[in-house]
């Protein structure tokens, strides 16, 4: 069942103080500002709600802070640049329990905010909006983001995170002011769309979506977002936030396929069809376990660090882990893969006593040598490892101690 099936827990109804409050990031959108606010207040009017308007200003120069004010709307200066930055200082500053953000371009319609705010009602944490499902005028969106863009990127964060959304990247969407609390957004530009849903999902919050309709922005002016500038951010936070898809799985990949592909080669050539793999292929073999093995250690370097400073859940299977991995649990092992690994060596410069420190047949003594080394490599990566990890695991209940 997807966190979007879930019954959802049920929430008070009755509004404190402001209930809702409508952020609103600008940056030069003097153009379309008004007619957002206006729809903004109708809506505001027709649902009967207590609520406030916000327009988070990150800087402009066409007046439209003046435009926000003479209208009736509460203007939060945000110095920081940024579309996350500007979104960020708007709803830190919101009163309501209820937050909905859209932009400020008039693509989206402010009067059909009422059922986002029906969903949070019921219990929901965020709602967001699926343009793919409420329909896209012509015109509204390049067709390297309808068709390209947007498909690839809430593929990867339902891939990679699981998240019950359709359309990671609508901007409108609204949600519990708490929860938003909860998430610790950081981000500061078009990323911040995906930080929420990934946070949200990462949190186990009650995540559903909503059709709504994307049409043409009003501006005279070309948007700020940059297709090749902005899917790079999104796609960057994503892999960084998931060092299972960016250093586990592959470190894995790498790991297996060159301790099996050594293991092979161990005891003599390997022929496959008209290619024959001898000491070459087990030298890549080794650095394939190496640079594999480097991956997974990244990973868990890497998951501690999120667990510690709270960009991931804290995660029961780590914390079960490092009741019985240790630092000198890892001291121990390392030092023993060391240990073989100089055995190793020293029976190579055996072999090579034998025949009086001679020319040696590199195919029979580099049989030997390659694991050797591999060995002591790895022995010696797994020593500093569990040092960094003890480091990072200071004074934290989720790391090794």
């Amino acid at each position: 069942m997807s966190v979007a099936q879930r019954a959802p827990k049920q929430a008070s109804s009755t509004p404190t103080g402001v209930e809702v409050s409508i952020v609103m990031p600008c940056l030069n959108e003097a153009e379309t500002l008004a007619k957002c606010i206006k729809h903004a207040q109708s809506a505001i009017a027709k649902g009967g709600l207590a609520a406030e308007i916000i327009v988070a200003d990150n800087g402009s120069i066409d007046g439209s802070q003046k435009i926000a004010k003479d209208l009736g709307a509460n203007v939060v200066d945000v110095p920081r640049k940024g579309y996350g930055s500007a979104l960020i200082g708007g709803i830190d500053a919101a009163q309501g329990r209820f937050v909905v953000m859209g932009d400020a371009d008039d693509s989206y319609d402010f009067e059909a905010i009422g059922p986002l705010i029906d969903k949070l009602r019921e219990g929901y944490d965020l709602v967001v909006g699926n343009r793919f499902m409420g329909g896209i005028e012509p015109g509204a969106m390049p067709w390297s983001h309808r068709w390209v863009g947007n498909p690839v990127l809430t593929f990867i964060s339902r891939a990679f995170f699981h998240a019950p959304v359709g359309d990671t990247h609508c901007g409108l969407r609204a949600f519990r002011k708490d929860a938003y609390e909860k998430m610790r957004l950081r981000a500061t530009g078009m990323e911040f769309a995906s930080e929420m849903v990934i946070k949200a999902s990462l949190q186990g919050m009650r995540i559903t979506e909503l059709p709504v309709v994307l049409r043409p922005d009003g501006r005279s002016r070309p948007p700020h977002l940059r297709t090749w500038r902005d899917g790079w951010r999104h796609l960057r936070f994503m892999l960084l936030f998931s060092p299972r898809w960016l250093f586990l799985y592959p470190g894995i990949a790498l790991f297996a396929t060159g301790f099996l592909a050594g293991v092979a080669l161990e005891f003599g050539p390997v022929k496959v069809g008209p290619f024959g793999f001898d000491i070459s292929t087990l030298l890549l073999a080794g650095f394939g376990c190496l640079i594999g093995y480097q991956l997974v250690v990244f990973a868990v370097f890497t998951k501690v660090f999120a667990i510690r400073e709270a960009f991931h859940p804290a995660n029961a299977a780590y914390a079960a882990m490092f009741r019985y991995v240790r630092l000198e649990t890892g001291l121990v092992l390392g030092v023993l893969m060391a240990l073989l690994g100089i055995g190793g060596l020293i029976v190579a410069v055996l072999s090579w006593h034998v025949v009086g420190f001679g020319a040696l047949d590199p195919r029979t003594t580099m049989r030997e040598v390659i694991p050797a080394a591999v060995l002591l490599t790895l022995g010696v990566q797994t020593v500093f490892a569990s040092f960094f990890l003890s480091i990072l695991g200071i004074d934290s209940e989720t790391g090794p101690r």
